[in-house]
């Protein structure tokens, strides 16, 4: 099976977090599962700043996309895990002849053991071809590759709804996308996301239309094992 695992930028920006998550992987990898990661962080890693001019957010996505690929493979060096580089853009996924390359080379990483690195292309990337967010771009390569789970990685334990009493309940399970639940989805105000649970819903409903099971999990406290082998681990949406 092949699993998809998202990771937002709050948390790559944690060199601990990224080697807790490579180890993982390693692990899974040992029991025969293909895993492709989607990672934010490359604007945050390529800046101090919160740079809010598209030239600065390309020139810090330059800087930064060097570092997050170098921590990624710090990280996974210890277990003998290479790790290989895909930038895409939306583009990419509407063009038949691009869309067929980067299932190709996808794949051929996997074949060898590889741990894809997915992030969108920043540097290039203008509102024509721009996807603006990993959280919708960790459901087009889930489909693109027909994974059969995504895991969406973020900074909550799941997927949030007020109870009949008025307090906060999480969902452990959803089975349908109705108005209550899109009710309870809220913009993100983090420093370094670009989205919430808006997007991540977005990203659920791709799934969905394509019978990808999505999980969304606390990026620090989720146990990636427990969850490919189907454990009450945060939200789950099927």
């Amino acid at each position: 099976m092949i699993i998809v695992i998202k990771i937002g930028s709050s948390s790559v920006v944690k060199t601990a977090n990224i080697k807790r998550i490579a180890k993982q992987v390693s692990a899974l990898l040992k029991k025969h599962k293909q895993v492709i990661i989607v990672s934010s962080g490359a604007i945050a890693l390529g800046s101090e700043k919160n740079p809010r001019l598209i030239e600065e957010k390309q020139a810090a996505a330059a800087v930064g996309q060097s570092r997050l690929m170098r921590q990624w493979e710090k990280a996974f060096e210890r277990y003998r895990v290479p790790v290989g580089q895909i930038l895409l853009t939306s583009d990419v996924f509407s063009d038949t002849v691009k869309r067929q390359n980067a299932f190709n080379t996808i794949s051929t990483l996997l074949k060898h053991g590889a741990v894809p690195i997915v992030n969108e292309n920043d540097t290039v990337a203008v509102d024509e071809i721009r996807v603006g967010d990993n959280d919708n771009l960790s459901a087009m390569v889930a489909v693109l590759m027909k994974a059969g789970l995504l895991i969406n990685l973020t900074d909550v334990d799941g997927f949030y709804v007020k109870d009949q009493s008025g307090g906060i309940l999480k969902l452990d399970l959803v089975e349908e996308i109705d108005e209550k639940i899109k009710a309870a989805a809220t913009l993100s105000d983090k420093k370094h996301g670009t989205g919430g649970m808006i997007t991540k819903l977005q990203s659920a409903k791709v799934c969905k239309a394509a019978g990808i099971v999505m999980v969304i999990a606390h990026a620090v406290k989720a146990d990636l094992l427990k969850i490919a082998a189907g454990e009450k681990i945060g939200t789950r949406f099927i």
